[in-house]
């Protein structure tokens, strides 16, 4: 499904940002951020183990004009399930970073998403810290509002024209890969939520589903993630009503 944005914002010329950079964070949070989907536990790639180190991150240079489809989906599933390249190093961290790529290349593939160059191990590692950051703005965690604007300040979220002809952005135009994405990404929901239709960012009802998606119908009224979660949660329903 597609969102016509203007319908939300009022605002026609961010109709195409609006619905392309929240589900991104859709996509980064049901791949990156959740433990369990549809009703079954998953093993999201979020972090090492306390004793274990992390690999420092790596800036890499932005490609402004590789801005996901207007049509991203919303439905976004947790499992990973790409062949990673061989530029990550040996260890804990390094099966980590796989991981996290992995899921990554998989939910862009299943999206019909190609960006302009594969993601490396430390881009993955990075959008995963993005992932966390996003995820509060969809559960309505409490701080989830002071989250979002640290984030903003710290992937330096500004409003900038890109191209010829120019297409509006929200991360400068020297930004790395990831705070590009992280910048756009944040501002989305931001604008989303500032306009009063935070309700639209949602976290599926089902039991054991912590997946979340963008509400994009026209009165905000999407409960599950998906058919599958819609189903199990009528079914539970009619047991418990035979139950009374």
């Amino acid at each position: 499904m597609t969102i016509d944005a203007w319908r939300i914002t009022g605002q026609s010329q961010i109709d195409s940002y609006v619905g392309r950079w929240a589900e991104l964070a859709v996509i980064l949070v049901n791949e990156l951020a959740v433990t369990q989907a549809r009703g079954k536990p998953v093993d999201p790639p979020t972090a090492l183990p306390k004793d274990l180190p992390t690999d420092p991150p790596t800036a890499l240079p932005a490609d402004p004009s590789a801005d996901p489809p207007a049509d991203v989906g919303a439905d976004v599933g947790a499992d990973a399930g790409a062949d990673v390249g061989a530029d990550v190093p040996a260890g804990p961290s390094a099966d980590l970073s796989a991981r996290r790529r992995a899921a990554l290349d998989d939910a862009f593939t299943r999206h019909g998403w190609t960006p302009s160059r594969s993601l490396t191990a430390s881009d993955a590692d990075r959008l995963a810290e993005v992932a966390a950051e996003l995820r509060p703005a969809f559960t309505g965690a409490p701080g989830a509002i002071a989250g979002l604007n640290q984030a903003l300040v710290r992937h330096h979220a500004v409003p900038n024209l890109h191209g010829d002809p120019p297409v509006l952005a929200f991360h400068g135009v020297g930004a790395d890969l990831v705070d590009a994405w992280a910048a756009d990404a944040t501002t989305a929901l931001a604008m989303v939520i500032g306009v009063g239709q935070g309700v639209r960012l949602r976290t599926c009802e089902a039991s054991g589903c912590e997946l979340v998606f963008f509400d994009v119908t026209r009165n905000a009224s999407r409960r599950f993630c998906g058919l599958s979660c819609q189903n199990r949660a009528k079914a539970s329903a009619y047991r418990a009503r035979r139950r009374a």
